[in-house]
């Protein structure tokens, strides 16, 4: 068999074009040349199929221009609007995303943070919902300039970009209240991540505030539809004296809408629903969703300009920025005398 074709090297364009591998290397690079210069090392590339070597140039840098973006479920469309604004940020600067998944383990996102050392990436920007003592010292050790979208504590000294859900989750059950909605239960994600400590805290104020009994909750095993769909029917078989449902997140809040139509109950007649994150797929539930919007997009766009100013400038003192949450209404808590 013969041996595939030797690829060019510099040395091959220096000698087709007539110049120094110095001189290709000035031009291929954007560096200052006469334009009879660069047209002869263009001119020469091209006509042998060169291609640089994007990595060993990256070594030589020092850089790779690329970042991560590490989220629990790439599947959520809360994830899918930050990976978008992340991306639409980025275009005009060079880089690429590198996108991970880590299924909300501690142990992938220890695995992801063990990974960016190894240098294929600038930076890290990353979506935690459960910040422990073990992956806050994984954080601190970590040389990488990185990011953490979530809630660190004020003591860590890392670049932080956040929202307050525990205030989310009070505006839900205000507005649930001020709706003329009095027998309200709360739908959760897991209690032992962030979001769920924070939202099943506002639920309680929220609940507190209004002179209302917060006993009715259902916790869910995660932050999906499913779940939210199986938990609703759990809570529905023991309690159909519910008029209204706040939900940890959109996901969740359309299991619930499944859930009480397959039991004969009409939103928001019979119980209104509100949910959390107002995703894209909000509007376009049955009936449309009212929701809390955290901000997604905004999170995202903080936290990769964020990263961008840490690599330009290592030495910056830490940042913390909090995103404030929005309530969207929908008709799916509509329809009651006191609407708000």
């Amino acid at each position: 068999m013969a041996e595939p074709p030797a690829r060019p090297t510099l040395a091959t364009v220096a000698r087709i074009a007539g110049v120094s591998v110095a001189s290709v290397s000035r031009v291929l690079n954007g560096m200052p040349a006469s334009s009879e210069m660069e047209s002869r090392v263009r001119n020469a590339a091209d006509s042998v199929g060169y291609v640089p070597d994007a990595f060993a140039r990256s070594l030589r840098a020092g850089r790779t221009d690329q970042l991560a973006l590490a989220v629990a479920d790439v599947g959520n469309p809360v994830y899918v609007a930050m990976m978008r604004a992340i991306e639409t940020h980025l275009r005009s600067t060079g880089y690429r995303l590198v996108l991970h998944s880590t299924g909300s383990g501690l142990d992938d996102e220890l695995d992801v943070l063990a990974s960016v050392r190894n240098g294929y990436v600038d930076g890290l920007i990353l979506q935690s919902l459960r910040i422990t003592d073990e992956l806050i010292d994984e954080l601190r050790q970590l040389t990488l300039p990185v990011v953490v979208i979530g809630t660190l504590p004020d003591n860590v000294p890392i670049d932080n970009v956040r929202t307050d859900s525990k205030a989310g989750m009070r505006l839900a059950v205000e507005h649930l209240v001020a709706a003329g909605r009095r027998r309200i239960a709360l739908l959760n994600g897991p209690a032992d991540t962030g979001p769920g400590a924070a939202r099943a805290q506002g639920f309680a104020e929220g609940m507190a505030e209004a002179g209302l009994d917060d006993a009715t909750t259902a916790t869910c095993d995660d932050f999906t539809h499913t779940a939210g769909y199986q938990a609703a029917g759990r809570l529905l078989a023991g309690n159909r004296s519910l008029d209204a449902l706040a939900c940890s997140n959109d996901l969740i809040a359309m299991g619930a809408l499944r859930a009480l139509a397959e039991a004969g109950l009409r939103t928001p007649e019979d119980v209104a629903v509100i949910g959390m994150d107002d995703t894209d797929l909000a509007p376009m539930c049955n009936p449309p969703l009212s929701s809390v919007s955290l901000g997604a997009a905004e999170r995202a766009t903080t936290a990769v300009r964020l990263l961008l100013e840490r690599i330009a400038l290592p030495k910056l003192a830490p940042r913390r920025v909090t995103v404030h949450p929005q309530l969207v209404v929908r008709a799916s808590t509509a329809g009651q005398e006191g609407d708000s």
